[in-house]
């Protein structure tokens, strides 16, 4: 069941004083009575003013999540305050803080989207939420795989010079998983606050590469053309070119499982009940 948010407890209120008003109307006229409608008309444009307000309130606390969000993920590409933050708290302190900030900031701003109007783009169709279950594990994968792996050529937790197999896919692995996900997502939710949410994870994920392209250049000087000539920005594209092999790791089994199980729990009603909508339903729907 979901959630009633306040947008939805105004709309309910509205709409029950509109049939009220009608109502009584109604009666008064078939009584052959009168009655103030101007009270009605004033209470119609009380609550229609207090709908309109609630609405952009509502919208600027969404865009205001999302921007909160994208600044916090900026932060690892500036040197001067990643480096600083790294003192202060330690790398262990560092990446703890900054993961749990990550989480919250990102339930932030999925749950203020739940209370946006949903304005359609296209219709819904079952072989939406089949792309969105395909692509959605292929994008965790990815950014756990990245998370969990040594990768001196982008975004991870770990250090260490000798890359993890994940990078012989792509080195950028976290980047074009989080891109996958919310791609694989906007394509099942076809409104105009899906557009913004997931359009602008994917616009933020894929712009985000070619700046770490050029600091990784200017950080690793000549170690960046040795390491960067076994793997490639587009995934898989080295290992089509036979410039890497097929390999596996630690980290990779980790990321497996780890996606398994929690594709698992979200399809078994984990999805249903966190944002109010199963996917299984929906890839069945007719």
């Amino acid at each position: 069941m979901a959630v009633s948010s306040p947008l939805h407890r105004l709309e309910a209120r509205y709409g029950e004083l509109l049939a009220l008003c009608d109502a009584v109307e109604s009666i008064m006229d078939s009584l052959g009575g009168s009655m103030d409608r101007n009270l009605c008309l004033a209470n119609r444009r009380h609550k229609a003013v207090e709908y309109k307000a609630l609405r952009k309130t509502i919208m600027a606390e969404f865009l205001l999540s999302l921007f909160v969000f994208l600044i916090l993920h900026s932060i690892p590409a500036i040197p001067v305050i990643r480096e600083r933050l790294l003192f202060l708290l330690g790398r262990g302190g560092y990446f703890s803080l900054y993961s749990l900030a990550s989480i919250l900031a990102l339930a932030w701003v999925l749950y203020a989207a739940l209370d946006v109007d949903y304005v359609p783009l296209w219709q819904p169709a079952a072989w939406q939420a089949w792309v969105t279950m395909i692509a959605a594990p292929v994008g965790v994968f990815l950014v756990l795989a990245g998370l969990f792996s040594v990768n001196p050529l982008s975004v991870s937790i770990r250090q260490g010079q000798r890359p993890g197999s994940i990078v012989s896919v792509t080195r950028h692995p976290v980047l074009w998983g989080f891109a996958i996900w919310a791609l694989g997502h906007l394509v099942a939710n076809g409104d105009v606050r899906s557009l913004i949410l997931f359009g602008g994870f994917a616009l933020f994920a894929l712009g985000t590469i070619p700046m770490i392209e050029k600091r990784g250049r200017r950080r690793l000087g000549d170690q960046w053309h040795r390491q960067s000539a076994k793997t490639s920005i587009l995934p898989f594209a080295a290992l089509f070119t036979g410039r890497t092999p097929v390999s596996g790791d630690a980290p990779i089994a980790i990321a497996t499982v780890a996606t398994a199980v929690l594709t698992l729990w979200l399809l078994a009603g984990g999805h249903a009940a966190l944002f109010h909508a199963d996917p299984l339903l929906l890839a069945t729907a007719q």
